[in-house]
């Protein structure tokens, strides 16, 4: 299976929910887990997520792994584009809309 394959297959594709998605509702992330995911959409690193929501750079990791298996993905990029495929983030600014 190749990652970066796969991500650029269901991006072309209208529906571009993860394939585990697509019939059942995505899993639930906490609130906690939802603010650590829109400050990785932000693009900031663990120390900062951890400053900003004054938690420790261990903790931020934790809820990073929980959310990951929960969406069902590898890295911090595919967890943050999942997020903005079903309709949890918005774009970044300065972005072109798809």
């Amino acid at each position: 299976m190749h990652i970066a394959l796969d991500l650029h297959e269901s991006l072309g594709h209208q529906d571009q929910r993860p394939q585990g998605f697509r019939t059942a509702e995505p899993p639930p992330l906490t609130p906690t887990q939802m603010k650590v995911l829109r400050c990785v959409h932000s693009g900031l690193l663990n120390k900062q997520i951890a400053y900003e929501l004054g938690m420790a750079e261990a903790t931020v990791k934790v809820h990073m792994t929980a959310l990951m298996r929960k969406l069902n993905v590898r890295n911090r990029t595919q967890a943050a584009i999942v997020a903005r495929n079903l309709g949890w983030l918005r774009p970044a600014l300065g972005r072109a809309n798809d």
